[in-house]
């Protein structure tokens, strides 16, 4: 365990270099869900029936999610560059965890993602989103956004060790901007059609963001939904154990096969 600990150190102090001379690329991602923000909330808001303030305070927790999960993309991308390139080559010939590479790119991820929510809540405090629940249920909030964040980086990174090419995992990747919308992030779901419902409802992004929702005080949990919605903290949590139980073994075995 120690092994691991100190090679994931140095696996994320890289990744956070790497992050550090590509300033370019991070301003784009940190800047894109305020753009999308300021985008959504005042012509979608002016659009649908919630006043636009509403829909606004509706809309920053969605946003956040649909954030969180482009970890799949960050993740996949970042990981199949690497193994295109002949980094995870390299790694491979060091005497090292074979997890550490990994959960490296995975803790560094987490940490860019914290600092880039700050900004974005700041944003959203500017155009009328408020925390109506306590500070430790905003504190749980925070705490469950990171940790789906930390889930998806995974899936990520299991999809870029196995597409091996990072061409291929910027096409993949594109495909990531539909998960939201197929969920609650950006519009409720008690409008859609009941088969539609129920798929966007289990879409894990719909638990976390109604979780969000509800921790921050910005809605109520609707009746009727599906029990990962009707749960959300539950649900969540759910969602987070099934992904890393899943991903996390499924990547460190596709890292350490690439050495056969």
């Amino acid at each position: 365990m120690s092994t691991l600990a100190y090679d994931g150190g140095a696996m994320l102090g890289r990744q956070l270099r790497r992050a550090r001379n590509n300033p370019g690329l991070l301003i784009l991602t940190q800047t894109m869900p305020i753009t999308m923000l300021l985008f959504f909330g005042y012509v979608f808001g002016s659009a649908l029936a919630m006043p636009g303030a509403q829909y606004r305070s509706f809309l920053v927790p969605g946003l956040l999610v649909a954030t969180a999960a482009n970890g799949i993309m960050t993740g996949m991308f970042q990981a199949a560059q690497d193994t295109h390139r002949g980094v995870m080559d390299r790694f491979r010939t060091l005497p090292m965890s074979r997890a550490a590479v990994p959960l490296g790119q995975a803790a560094a991820d987490l940490v860019v993602t914290a600092a880039g929510t700050v900004p974005f809540l700041l944003v959203g405090l500017a155009v009328g989103w408020r925390i109506e629940g306590s500070a430790l249920e905003a504190a749980g909030a925070l705490g469950l956004l990171l940790l789906f964040r930390f889930a998806t980086t995974w899936v990520g990174i299991f999809l870029g060790l196995l597409t091996r090419n990072e061409e291929a995992a910027g096409q993949l990747g594109g495909a990531v901007f539909l998960l939201p919308l197929l969920s609650n992030a950006y519009i409720p779901t008690d409008g859609l059609p009941d088969w539609l419902r129920t798929l966007a409802e289990w879409n894990p992004i719909s638990a976390v963001t109604t979780a969000l929702r509800d921790l921050f005080g910005n809605a109520p949990v609707p009746d009727g939904a599906a029990w990962p919605v009707a749960h959300p903290v539950a649900g969540s949590l759910a969602w987070c154990a099934v992904l890393l139980a899943v991903f996390v073994p499924l990547a460190v075995r596709n890292y350490t096969r690439g050495e056969r």
